[in-house]
């Protein structure tokens, strides 16, 4: 694919790969109430699943019979994009749904033309309909992991304020750069969510800190705290902000969603001057 189809900063839809190669950092509850909130503000969002274990599908409450056409399709068969998309209970927000074949789409990726650019090539000029595009990524830096990176504008880190929560992170990073000099020379780290965070723990505020120093500015303000009502709410295939509004935990996601789209602002002006 030629440089003139990179997506630049300001072009709708804004894609972002959710991403961290830890499991249980909260990437798919990130992907699932941040979509939501978004939502809930009339933005037209699209999540597309690529972790096989399908776990933001589920969370959204789509029953695997009805997953017949989803991301492997997209990846592997070159099914059109549209063709993938499903509704879901949240107005305005849409998902391509994730199925355990996907497993099977990192084996046959690797001998596939053009396999970086596999999923680009899918969403370029087909999602104009789209605000937002959040990519839910597998826990690992996989072909899955790669074609998420190399189509999308930006990165979010869902980061779990504990005791390893920066360990991994320069591999993280590190891929980052090499795909930034290799296949996406405009994609960068939009921000670092700290997740998990328990009050009662001096460890998470020690966590935090670090993170903090470490990450600046790309660090959000907005800190998830660890909550019951937020893991409840997947087993009833609902998103928190469904759930249990109230709950401390969908507060914190509502206010990471006005971080975003301030963020968003910021850099349509920029583009723009």
């Amino acid at each position: 694919m030629s440089d003139g189809a990179i997506l630049s900063a300001g072009t709708k839809p804004r894609i972002v790969a959710i991403a961290n190669q830890k499991g249980g950092v909260g990437k798919t509850t990130t992907a699932i109430n941040l979509a939501t909130a978004l939502a809930a503000v009339r933005r037209k969002v699209l999540i597309i699943d690529l972790d096989p274990q399908g776990n933001a599908s589920t969370g959204l409450g789509i029953a695997r019979n009805k997953r017949n056409i989803n991301a492997y399709h997209v990846l592997v068969t070159n099914v059109p994009v549209k063709d993938a998309i499903l509704l879901t209970l949240v107005p305005d927000l849409h998902l391509i749904p994730a199925t355990v074949d996907l497993v099977g789409a990192e084996i046959e990726l690797v001998t596939a033309e053009q396999r970086e650019y596999r999923l680009r090539a899918a969403l370029w000029g087909h999602l104009s309909a789209f605000d937002h595009v959040l990519i839910d990524c597998p826990p690992s830096l996989g072909l899955l992991t790669l074609n998420a990176l190399v189509a999308a504008q930006a990165v979010m880190v869902p980061l779990q304020c504990e005791f390893f929560a920066l360990e991994g992170l320069t591999q993280l990073i590190k891929t980052i750069e090499r795909i930034q000099r290799t296949f996406n020379p405009l994609l960068y780290i939009q921000g670092v969510v700290l997740t998990m965070f328990d009050r009662r723990n001096n460890l998470s505020t020690m966590v935090a800190n670090d993170v903090r120093q470490f990450f600046g500015h790309k660090v959000y303000k907005t800190i998830i705290p660890r909550n019951v009502r937020i893991s409840e709410a997947p087993s009833h295939g609902r998103p928190a902000l469904l759930y249990d509004l109230r709950c401390p935990g969908s507060q914190a996601y509502l206010k990471l969603a006005s971080e975003v789209l301030q963020q968003d602002n910021f850099s349509k002006q920029k583009n723009i001057a």
